[in-house]
């Protein structure tokens, strides 16, 4: 399955079928980026919360963590992610849901927050979905996101696609169009949480490590078929990938031997305001 369409400034699906691979190459990155970004986000400790883009869950189990897990919700079109994410047994009492962000099934006012962790820069409409956010949050409550900073803050892609654009025009397209992405600027966010209406507009960068115990757990959760990266490794010959794959081992080894690298990962942050 596809899940997708995305933004014209992205390839034109997002693929996602597999919950399990999807949390070994990103998931396991994005539980590690949550708390920081509940932090940045600072929901009110009372009402429920959304979490938009849910995923395979990993902003969704870090609300959970800080305060009932009846006062999280959590939607995703990927209906692949939604199942992972409702079978892990930290999940239990969280309201996970197969949906639209464009078109959220609930009520106006219904949450103290809705939040949307590496999500809404793969949403067809960012602009709709933000103003959905902004109308089932109360007034006075919070909207948040976090997008990766893909053209200057991500190492473990920007290793790939480099390499890859050296060999194959294809992967340079590639790279062109995910970190030509506007919410992934600096100011693409805020920019468009003020034109949705929101006040007490607020920007932060994240950053993490990404700790990788070798090539290996670098590379075979690229070969997953998740995501932009997966979608074009999947659709490579297999010289093409043989190639592409030896020269990003040896920009992953930099001359050293093989073993634990630790790579940083930045996400630009926003909050606003409904008023």
């Amino acid at each position: 399955m596809r899940a997708g369409p995305v933004t014209g400034t992205w390839p034109s699906t997002y693929l996602a079928s597999d919950g399990a691979a999807y949390e070994r190459f990103l998931g396991r990155w994005s539980r590690r980026l949550a708390g920081h970004f509940a932090e940045f986000a600072r929901p009110a400790d009372q009402g429920c919360v959304l979490d938009v883009g849910c995923g395979t869950g990993s902003l969704a189990l870090t609300l959970a963590e800080r305060g009932a897990p009846d006062r999280v919700a959590a939607i995703d079109i990927a209906a692949p992610y939604v199942a992972f994410a409702r079978s892990r047994a930290a999940g239990a009492g969280i309201g996970f849901a197969v949906g639209d962000a464009c078109r959220l099934p609930y009520a106006d006012s219904s949450f103290a927050a809705a939040l949307a962790q590496l999500s809404l820069n793969f949403v067809p409409d960012a602009a709709q979905a933000v103003r959905e956010m902004r109308r089932v949050v109360r007034p006075g409550g919070i909207v948040g996101a976090a997008v990766w900073d893909f053209r200057g803050g991500l190492v473990f892609q920007r290793l790939f696609w480099d390499t890859a654009a050296g060999l194959d025009p294809g992967a340079g397209a590639a790279r062109d169009r995910l970190f030509s992405g506007p919410l992934a600027l600096p100011d693409g966010m805020p920019v468009l949480w003020r034109a949705s209406g929101l006040i007490q507009v607020e920007r932060g960068s994240i950053t993490i490590r990404m700790e990788y115990a070798d090539f290996a757990d670098y590379w075979e959760p690229l070969l997953a078929g998740q995501g932009p990266v997966g979608a074009y490794v999947e659709g490579l010959p297999p010289e093409r990938r043989q190639l592409i794959e030896d020269r990003v081992r040896a920009a992953f080894l930099s001359g050293a031997p093989d073993g634990p690298r630790s790579l940083t990962a930045t996400a630009w942050a926003v909050r606003g305001i409904v008023p």
